[in-house]
């Protein structure tokens, strides 16, 4: 099931797939946001830093030309059913990627901080491993909400899970090893602040993958237990199936 499907309106598949294309464009330049302001901590690269910083405000302006073009589509072609539910899901999305903007912003803040101030004697590879698999989330759930693909979305929300006890793990490290040396208090803080930021860019994923399943199911999964969930999914999957099999 692709994120826009064919309708008799060929004005309203064009309005809905530029709206969905700049979706997709937003969601990938956030990830890769993230990505390269963990390079640029990691490395100690203060150009790239400041480069994250900066394009954080294309970002900003990503999410609002969306906006603007989903209330143009709701005022002009009025969508019911599955339409709508996925142009609500898009408005709220949007929410989610900017804000993974904002923490890649967040990291190049701290990596710019920890490069002119002096590195931390620890928390790099933490931050690497955490973000290596905060990275496959976001494309995952790019690419499930890309295909509405509620199973693909499912496996974003059980990482998610994962990357959540790795983060309190990499924390709770941290903290120890302050409590036992209190001379990089400072430093090894803004390690904890990017830790943070990488969990929460995790939360974001999980958001927009929970987005997928209700476009596919109809059902509001936040806030429910996996086997809610499960049921979900499996539920969508088989609407998915019964509508592809040729009568």
């Amino acid at each position: 099931m692709p994120l826009t499907e064919k309708h008799s309106s060929k004005s309203f598949d064009n309005d809905l797939h530029q709206c969905s294309e700049l979706f997709m464009t937003m969601g990938r330049m956030a990830a890769e946001q993230v990505t390269l302001a963990t390079h640029a901590l990691v490395d100690g690269d203060a150009e790239l830093a400041k480069k994250v910083i900066e394009e954080d405000a294309e970002i900003n302006q990503m999410e609002i030309k969306v906006d603007e073009l989903l209330v143009l589509l709701v005022a002009k072609r009025q969508p019911t059913a599955s339409d709508l539910r996925l142009v609500m899901a898009m408005s709220k999305g949007v929410v989610d990627l900017e804000r993974i903007g904002d923490e890649a912003s967040k990291i190049a803040r701290m990596a710019y901080k920890l490069i002119k101030e002096g590195v931390s004697p620890r928390g790099y590879s933490e931050v690497q491993h955490l973000s290596n698999q905060v990275r496959v989330m976001m494309l995952e759930a790019l690419e499930a909400f890309s295909h509405m693909n509620p199973e693909r979305a499912f496996t974003v929300l059980q990482s998610d899970e994962t990357v959540n006890e790795e983060y309190q793990s990499a924390s709770r490290s941290l903290m120890t090893y302050v409590m036992e040396d209190s001379r990089h208090v400072s430093k090894v803080i803004n390690i904890l602040w990017v830790l943070r930021a990488l969990e929460r860019v995790g939360d974001h994923a999980r958001n927009i993958a929970e987005l997928v399943i209700y476009c596919t199911s109809g059902k509001d999964v936040r806030h429910t237990d996996f086997m809610t969930v499960e049921q979900a999914v499996q539920e969508a999957s088989n609407n998915i199936a019964s509508r592809n099999t040729p009568e």
